[in-house]
């Protein structure tokens, strides 16, 4: 029972449910005037506490479905999991690297000086890298900073751009954090279809007819899909953007030397501009690091805030990263990683091909794999003792998919896994007769 009788106190109330389970995703809240009704309130009071719930990313409006809870509210305290896995299962649903393939405990991370408030935010040492490593691949390093891992950086290049209201581009299926965070800052994400040489010319088109403000394009080894810009795809997105340059683009490549696919990248097409490169993926997630390079008046609002919060990212962390990078042995395990990455990516595509189960995974760590009905596939699943991601977190119009992640995957699980999701799209096709 929703209680409060102003719009802060309807929308705490409801965001208590929320917390406690009482109102599970998907849950349905009441219409407006008949909760207005209810508690004998205005119907603008219920409309102001909604609003203010979906600002908060707790709640969606679905169009004749109504207002519901968002399946993963970014106001409460959730797992970043998106399925129970019961004891005895093969985990493939989380999206880690394999640990045993990081080299972040190779590096001597003592720090050589002491730094003291007022230095610059970036290190001589990391801002020498990073300049000659983004000229290497063709984003322009003229002015960069550092935040703390990607999701951080492209919160900032938004929040420095944008106001609460602002539709955003995002790919679809896309990073299922990247939706969270659009809805906890109050932006509107516009869907634009991926295949696997990256976000569809035509569908961006149609986003920017629709005033978009900004375009988010991850580069390679897309989340969930696995697809990668191809040079030819580049061209073409470039060619669209520059016609519309007041358009915010921020391009993420969290998968730098694990990706398994080259950049083409995008960055400098337009007049505002980011490129967001973590070490999280490849080195270690709790190397809490991105490089950020963009235009002199996004890097300037960035590191701006930041100055007036955390102040800067660790130098710590940062001679920590670049010693990394340059360590000659932690360039041949990423290495490593990047061949087994794609090595697995390739075994279970084929052995699904085998079996007639289509799937997409050009770069990366995941296969994507649609399916008719995610409930039924991933209940299959569970019970041959696979654990698979469900498609519905990284999804908003597009068809329904199963996410595998398979850096950890062992050889000779490859054939028994491609058994069991051939055998659970079968059941679905037997539910559905």
């Amino acid at each position: 029972m929703i209680r409060g009788a102003g719009a802060d106190a309807i929308a705490s109330d409801v965001e208590e449910a929320v917390s406690t389970g009482a109102l599970p995703p998907g849950a349905e809240l009441p219409p407006i005037r008949e909760l207005a009704t209810r508690l004998g309130v205005n119907a603008n009071t219920v409309a102001a506490a909604y609003r203010l719930l979906r600002e908060r990313g707790t709640v969606e409006t679905a169009g004749r479905r109504g207002t519901r809870v968002r399946d993963r509210p970014a106001t409460t305290p959730r797992s970043l999991r998106g399925v129970a896995v019961p004891p005895g299962v093969r985990d493939l649903s989380t999206g880690n690297p394999d640990p045993s393939l990081l080299p972040i405990a190779t590096v001597d991370a003592r720090p050589g000086r002491t730094v003291l408030y007022g230095e610059p935010a970036v290190s001589p040492e990391l801002a020498d890298y990073a300049q000659s490593a983004l000229a290497d691949d063709g984003v322009p390093g003229e002015h960069i900073t550092v935040t703390a891992g990607a999701l951080d950086g492209i919160e900032r290049v938004l929040a420095a751009h944008l106001r609460p209201g602002d539709r955003v581009a995002v790919e679809d299926p896309g990073w299922a954090n990247l939706l969270d965070l659009l809805a906890a800052l109050g932006f509107s994400a516009e869907p634009i279809h991926v295949d696997d040489d990256g976000p569809v010319t035509a569908d961006v088109a149609r986003a920017l007819r629709r005033s978009v403000r900004a375009v988010v394009v991850t580069t390679r080894a897309q989340n969930p899909t696995g697809a990668a810009v191809s040079a030819a795809r580049a061209n073409e997105l470039r060619a669209l953007l520059i016609e519309h340059d007041d358009v915010l683009l921020i391009e993420d490549d969290h998968c730098t030397g694990i990706a398994g696919a080259p950049l083409h990248s995008l960055a400098g097409t337009t007049r505002h501009w980011a490129f967001v490169r973590s070490a999280a993926k490849a080195y270690g997630p709790d190397l809490r690091l991105a490089l950020l390079a963009g235009d002199r008046r996004t890097v300037e609002r960035v590191h701006g805030r930041l100055r007036l919060g955390p102040g800067w990212i660790s130098h710590l962390l940062q001679d920590l990263a670049v010693g990394l990078w340059r360590d000659d042995a932690a360039t041949r395990q990423v290495h490593e990683a990047e061949t087994v990455y794609a090595r697995n990516r390739e075994r279970l595509q084929s052995a699904l091909a085998d079996r007639g189960v289509g799937s997409s995974a050009r770069s990366g760590l995941n296969v994507w794999i649609p399916v008719p009905d995610e409930t039924v596939a991933i209940t299959r699943l569970l019970s041959a003792g696979w654990a698979a991601a469900p498609g519905t977190r990284f999804r908003i119009n597009s068809a329904p998919g199963i996410r595998i992640t398979v850096s950890a995957l062992d050889p000779a699980e490859v054939e028994p896994l491609a058994d069991a999701i051939a055998e659970a799209l079968h059941a679905v096709g037997r539910a559905s007769m």
